[in-house]
Protein backbone atom coordinates (compact mmCIF):
# COMPACT_ATOMS: atom_id res chain seq x y z
CA UNK A 1 0.00 0.00 0.00
CA UNK A 2 1.36 3.44 -1.10
CA UNK A 3 0.92 6.67 1.51
CA UNK A 4 -1.76 8.92 -0.54
CA UNK A 5 -1.30 7.35 -3.72
CA UNK A 6 -2.85 9.45 -6.82
CA UNK A 7 -6.18 7.64 -7.20
CA UNK A 8 -8.34 9.19 -10.03
CA UNK A 9 -12.06 9.20 -9.64
CA UNK A 10 -14.73 11.52 -9.47
CA UNK A 11 -15.92 13.08 -6.02
CA UNK A 12 -19.11 13.73 -4.11
CA UNK A 13 -19.75 15.19 -0.98
CA UNK A 14 -22.97 12.91 -1.53
CA UNK A 15 -20.40 10.11 -1.38
CA UNK A 16 -20.69 7.97 1.89
CA UNK A 17 -17.01 8.13 3.06
CA UNK A 18 -16.80 4.33 3.58
CA UNK A 19 -18.91 2.23 1.75
CA UNK A 20 -19.52 -2.05 1.50
CA UNK A 21 -17.44 -4.03 -0.65
CA UNK A 22 -17.99 -7.37 -2.00
CA UNK A 23 -14.98 -9.22 -2.44
CA UNK A 24 -14.05 -12.80 -2.64
CA UNK A 25 -10.76 -14.30 -1.91
CA UNK A 26 -8.06 -14.74 -4.86
CA UNK A 27 -5.39 -16.60 -2.65
CA UNK A 28 -4.22 -16.60 0.25
CA UNK A 29 -0.46 -17.16 1.77
CA UNK A 30 0.57 -18.51 5.48
CA UNK A 31 3.64 -16.13 6.10
CA UNK A 32 4.43 -17.59 9.64
CA UNK A 33 2.45 -19.84 11.96
CA UNK A 34 0.24 -16.91 13.58
CA UNK A 35 0.20 -14.54 10.31
CA UNK A 36 -1.73 -15.42 6.96
CA UNK A 37 -2.48 -12.85 4.18
CA UNK A 38 -5.40 -12.96 2.14
CA UNK A 39 -5.61 -11.10 -1.01
CA UNK A 40 -9.41 -10.56 -2.13
CA UNK A 41 -10.18 -9.80 -5.52
CA UNK A 42 -13.58 -7.98 -6.90
CA UNK A 43 -14.20 -5.15 -9.47
CA UNK A 44 -15.90 -2.83 -6.92
CA UNK A 45 -12.48 -2.47 -4.90
CA UNK A 46 -11.16 -0.03 -7.87
CA UNK A 47 -13.20 2.58 -5.91
CA UNK A 48 -11.28 1.16 -2.67
CA UNK A 49 -9.47 4.83 -1.55
CA UNK A 50 -5.45 4.16 -1.27
CA UNK A 51 -5.09 6.18 1.97
CA UNK A 52 -1.66 4.19 3.39
CA UNK A 53 0.07 3.50 6.83
CA UNK A 54 -2.85 2.10 9.35
CA UNK A 55 -6.16 2.22 7.46
CA UNK A 56 -8.54 0.53 9.16
CA UNK A 57 -11.40 -1.16 8.19
CA UNK A 58 -14.22 -3.57 9.31
CA UNK A 59 -14.30 -7.51 7.45
CA UNK A 60 -17.57 -8.57 7.66
CA UNK A 61 -17.67 -12.49 7.70
CA UNK A 62 -20.82 -14.56 6.43
CA UNK A 63 -23.48 -16.07 8.70
CA UNK A 64 -23.42 -19.76 9.46
CA UNK A 65 -25.79 -20.30 6.60
CA UNK A 66 -23.41 -18.28 4.55
CA UNK A 67 -25.07 -15.62 3.44
CA UNK A 68 -25.00 -11.67 4.67
CA UNK A 69 -27.36 -9.48 5.95
CA UNK A 70 -28.22 -6.52 3.84
CA UNK A 71 -27.13 -3.27 6.19
CA UNK A 72 -27.09 -0.60 2.58
CA UNK A 73 -24.51 1.67 1.53
CA UNK A 74 -24.56 4.56 3.70
CA UNK A 75 -22.35 6.25 6.66
CA UNK A 76 -24.87 4.77 8.96
CA UNK A 77 -24.76 0.57 8.40
CA UNK A 78 -23.44 0.15 12.09
CA UNK A 79 -26.57 1.33 13.37
CA UNK A 80 -28.41 -0.86 11.19
CA UNK A 81 -26.35 -3.70 11.81
CA UNK A 82 -27.06 -3.16 14.99
CA UNK A 83 -30.48 -2.79 14.62
CA UNK A 84 -31.06 -6.46 13.37
CA UNK A 85 -31.80 -9.77 15.76
CA UNK A 86 -28.84 -11.29 16.58
CA UNK A 87 -28.99 -14.38 14.28
CA UNK A 88 -28.99 -12.25 11.34
CA UNK A 89 -26.04 -10.15 12.70
CA UNK A 90 -22.73 -11.02 10.28
CA UNK A 91 -20.03 -11.22 12.40
CA UNK A 92 -17.69 -8.18 12.64
CA UNK A 93 -14.07 -7.48 13.29
CA UNK A 94 -11.83 -4.92 12.71
CA UNK A 95 -8.34 -4.99 10.56
CA UNK A 96 -5.92 -2.59 9.02
CA UNK A 97 -4.94 -2.83 4.99
CA UNK A 98 -1.64 -4.20 4.24
CA UNK A 99 -2.11 -3.39 0.89
CA UNK A 100 -4.48 -2.08 -1.90
CA UNK A 101 -4.11 -2.04 -5.78
CA UNK A 102 -7.19 -0.43 -7.19
CA UNK A 103 -6.01 -1.32 -10.51
CA UNK A 104 -5.86 -4.48 -9.95
CA UNK A 105 -9.13 -4.32 -8.17
CA UNK A 106 -6.94 -5.99 -5.12
CA UNK A 107 -6.76 -5.86 -1.33
CA UNK A 108 -4.22 -6.69 1.51
CA UNK A 109 -5.06 -8.21 4.59
CA UNK A 110 -3.14 -9.69 6.93
CA UNK A 111 -4.98 -11.71 10.01
CA UNK A 112 -3.81 -12.85 12.96
CA UNK A 113 -4.81 -16.83 13.75
CA UNK A 114 -4.79 -18.03 17.53
CA UNK A 115 -7.33 -21.18 16.61
CA UNK A 116 -10.93 -21.69 15.87
CA UNK A 117 -11.59 -19.77 18.67
CA UNK A 118 -13.66 -16.50 17.07
CA UNK A 119 -15.22 -16.40 13.84
CA UNK A 120 -12.52 -14.63 12.37
CA UNK A 121 -9.81 -16.97 13.07
CA UNK A 122 -11.70 -19.28 12.03
CA UNK A 123 -12.81 -17.97 8.92
CA UNK A 124 -8.91 -17.10 8.15
CA UNK A 125 -7.67 -21.00 8.66
CA UNK A 126 -9.82 -22.30 6.28
CA UNK A 127 -10.16 -19.32 3.81
CA UNK A 128 -9.59 -20.39 0.17
CA UNK A 129 -10.45 -19.20 -3.48
CA UNK A 130 -13.49 -18.28 -4.01
CA UNK A 131 -14.11 -17.54 -0.13
CA UNK A 132 -16.54 -14.25 0.13
CA UNK A 133 -16.51 -11.62 2.67
CA UNK A 134 -17.58 -8.01 2.94
CA UNK A 135 -15.25 -5.00 3.35
CA UNK A 136 -16.49 -1.75 4.91
CA UNK A 137 -13.59 0.77 3.76
CA UNK A 138 -12.66 3.82 2.77
CA UNK A 139 -14.46 5.12 -0.37
CA UNK A 140 -12.27 6.73 -3.11
CA UNK A 141 -15.90 8.53 -4.13
CA UNK A 142 -16.23 10.00 -1.12
CA UNK A 143 -15.49 14.43 -1.40
CA UNK A 144 -12.63 14.88 1.66
CA UNK A 145 -10.92 12.68 4.47
CA UNK A 146 -12.38 9.11 4.87
CA UNK A 147 -10.82 9.07 8.35
CA UNK A 148 -9.64 5.58 9.75
CA UNK A 149 -5.93 6.20 10.06
CA UNK A 150 -4.13 7.27 13.77
CA UNK A 151 -1.12 7.89 12.60
CA UNK A 152 0.11 11.54 12.66
CA UNK A 153 3.47 12.35 14.03
CA UNK A 154 4.55 15.91 14.24
CA UNK A 155 6.47 17.12 11.45
CA UNK A 156 9.12 18.41 14.18
CA UNK A 157 9.60 14.85 15.45
CA UNK A 158 13.31 14.10 16.45
CA UNK A 159 12.44 9.94 17.43
CA UNK A 160 9.73 8.08 16.55
CA UNK A 161 8.51 4.73 18.85
CA UNK A 162 6.27 2.21 17.38
CA UNK A 163 5.04 -0.73 19.58
CA UNK A 164 2.11 -3.50 19.80
CA UNK A 165 1.79 -6.70 20.14
CA UNK A 166 0.97 -9.41 17.39
CA UNK A 167 -2.63 -7.50 16.58
CA UNK A 168 -0.39 -4.30 16.14
CA UNK A 169 1.65 -6.06 12.97
CA UNK A 170 0.11 -5.28 10.29
CA UNK A 171 -0.51 -1.21 11.01
CA UNK A 172 2.84 -1.13 12.55
CA UNK A 173 4.80 -2.79 9.97
CA UNK A 174 2.74 -0.70 7.10
CA UNK A 175 3.67 2.51 9.22
CA UNK A 176 7.07 1.20 8.81
CA UNK A 177 7.70 0.50 5.44
CA UNK A 178 6.47 4.18 4.67
CA UNK A 179 9.03 5.71 7.04
CA UNK A 180 11.58 8.24 5.25
CA UNK A 181 14.07 7.11 7.16
CA UNK A 182 14.41 10.78 7.73
CA UNK A 183 13.65 10.68 11.65
CA UNK A 184 15.26 7.91 14.08
CA UNK A 185 12.23 5.36 14.11
CA UNK A 186 12.24 2.54 16.66
CA UNK A 187 9.76 -0.18 16.24
CA UNK A 188 9.17 -2.89 18.81
CA UNK A 189 7.31 -5.91 18.02
CA UNK A 190 5.81 -8.39 20.48
CA UNK A 191 4.56 -11.62 18.75
CA UNK A 192 4.29 -15.36 19.67
CA UNK A 193 6.74 -17.49 18.52
CA UNK A 194 10.40 -16.67 17.05
CA UNK A 195 8.91 -17.95 13.81
CA UNK A 196 6.53 -15.62 13.48
CA UNK A 197 9.07 -12.60 12.36
CA UNK A 198 8.65 -11.48 9.04
CA UNK A 199 10.88 -9.85 6.59
CA UNK A 200 10.22 -6.02 5.95
CA UNK A 201 11.43 -3.62 3.76
CA UNK A 202 12.50 -0.83 5.81
CA UNK A 203 14.95 2.62 5.03
CA UNK A 204 18.68 3.13 6.98
CA UNK A 205 17.02 4.97 10.63
CA UNK A 206 13.84 2.70 11.40
CA UNK A 207 15.17 -0.10 13.42
CA UNK A 208 12.68 -3.06 13.84
CA UNK A 209 13.52 -5.23 17.19
CA UNK A 210 10.94 -9.08 17.38
CA UNK A 211 10.26 -10.01 20.55
CA UNK A 212 9.31 -13.46 20.86
CA UNK A 213 6.62 -14.23 23.97
CA UNK A 214 6.78 -17.95 23.73
CA UNK A 215 5.04 -19.03 26.71
CA UNK A 216 5.21 -15.75 28.52
CA UNK A 217 2.27 -13.20 29.13
CA UNK A 218 1.47 -10.51 26.79
CA UNK A 219 3.46 -7.41 27.41
CA UNK A 220 5.92 -9.48 29.42
CA UNK A 221 8.43 -8.22 26.69
CA UNK A 222 7.14 -5.50 25.11
CA UNK A 223 7.48 -3.79 28.17
CA UNK A 224 10.53 -3.93 29.71
CA UNK A 225 11.62 -2.99 25.99
CA UNK A 226 9.88 0.04 25.99
CA UNK A 227 11.26 0.80 28.93
CA UNK A 228 14.58 0.12 27.89
CA UNK A 229 13.98 2.70 25.01
CA UNK A 230 13.12 5.46 26.67
CA UNK A 231 16.26 4.66 29.34
CA UNK A 232 18.61 5.01 26.60
CA UNK A 233 17.22 8.22 25.66
CA UNK A 234 19.10 11.69 27.05
CA UNK A 235 16.14 13.22 27.54
CA UNK A 236 13.25 11.54 27.21
CA UNK A 237 10.72 13.84 29.48
CA UNK A 238 9.27 17.26 28.28
CA UNK A 239 7.07 16.89 31.61
CA UNK A 240 7.46 15.79 35.24
CA UNK A 241 4.68 13.64 37.21
CA UNK A 242 1.80 14.29 34.69
CA UNK A 243 -1.60 12.81 36.01
CA UNK A 244 -3.44 10.82 34.15
CA UNK A 245 -6.86 9.78 34.30
CA UNK A 246 -7.96 6.20 34.73
CA UNK A 247 -9.18 4.27 31.96
CA UNK A 248 -11.41 1.23 33.34
CA UNK A 249 -10.23 -1.25 30.44
CA UNK A 250 -13.03 -3.48 31.41
CA UNK A 251 -16.03 -0.41 30.46
CA UNK A 252 -14.21 1.73 28.00
CA UNK A 253 -11.97 1.72 25.00
CA UNK A 254 -8.49 2.30 25.83
CA UNK A 255 -7.87 4.70 22.73
CA UNK A 256 -6.70 8.09 22.33
CA UNK A 257 -4.83 10.10 19.56
CA UNK A 258 -4.13 13.50 20.26
CA UNK A 259 -5.48 16.22 18.00
CA UNK A 260 -2.40 18.44 18.01
CA UNK A 261 1.04 16.40 18.71
CA UNK A 262 4.17 17.91 20.50
CA UNK A 263 6.21 19.33 17.97
CA UNK A 264 9.60 17.72 18.53
CA UNK A 265 11.22 15.03 20.51
CA UNK A 266 9.97 11.65 20.93
CA UNK A 267 6.26 10.64 19.35
CA UNK A 268 5.27 7.15 21.02
CA UNK A 269 2.27 5.36 19.20
CA UNK A 270 1.28 2.71 20.92
CA UNK A 271 -1.41 -0.28 20.03
CA UNK A 272 -2.57 -4.12 21.05
CA UNK A 273 -3.89 -5.72 24.37
CA UNK A 274 -5.65 -2.63 26.29
CA UNK A 275 -4.14 -3.77 29.38
CA UNK A 276 -1.00 -3.51 27.74
CA UNK A 277 -1.06 -0.42 26.07
CA UNK A 278 -2.52 1.25 29.84
CA UNK A 279 0.54 0.19 31.81
CA UNK A 280 2.82 1.63 28.42
CA UNK A 281 1.00 4.78 28.67
CA UNK A 282 1.12 5.15 32.52
CA UNK A 283 4.99 4.52 32.17
CA UNK A 284 5.57 7.47 28.92
CA UNK A 285 3.49 9.83 30.45
CA UNK A 286 3.88 9.71 34.73
CA UNK A 287 7.13 7.79 34.75
CA UNK A 288 9.21 8.95 31.93
CA UNK A 289 7.51 12.65 31.19
CA UNK A 290 6.98 12.28 27.91
CA UNK A 291 3.71 14.93 26.86
CA UNK A 292 0.75 13.55 26.76
CA UNK A 293 0.51 15.72 23.13
CA UNK A 294 2.83 12.93 22.15
CA UNK A 295 1.55 9.78 22.96
CA UNK A 296 -1.25 7.82 20.80
CA UNK A 297 -2.50 4.75 22.29
CA UNK A 298 -4.70 2.64 21.04
CA UNK A 299 -6.02 -1.00 23.01
CA UNK A 300 -7.09 -2.83 19.99
CA UNK A 301 -8.31 -5.86 22.11
CA UNK A 302 -8.85 -7.19 25.69
CA UNK A 303 -7.38 -10.41 27.15
CA UNK A 304 -10.32 -12.27 27.78
CA UNK A 305 -12.66 -10.99 25.57
CA UNK A 306 -14.19 -12.07 21.86
CA UNK A 307 -12.56 -8.81 20.07
CA UNK A 308 -9.26 -10.38 19.39
CA UNK A 309 -11.26 -12.06 16.49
Amino acid sequence: MTAGSEQTMERTAEAPAYRPFHVEVLRTRRLSPSFVRVTFGGEELSAFADEGFDQRIKVVFPLSCGGFTPVGDGDDWYRRWRALPAELQNPIRTYTVRAVRPELRELDVDFVLHGETGPASRWAIHAAPGHRVVVIGPNAAHLGPTGGQEWAPPAGASHLLLAGDETAVPAITTIAEALSGGVRATVLLEVPRSADVLPLDVRPGVEITWLSRGGARHGDLLIPAVRDVLAGLEAPGTTTGTDLEDVDIEADTLWDVPEVSGGDGLYAWLAGEAGVVKTLRRHLVQEAGIDRSSVAFMGYWRLGRSELG
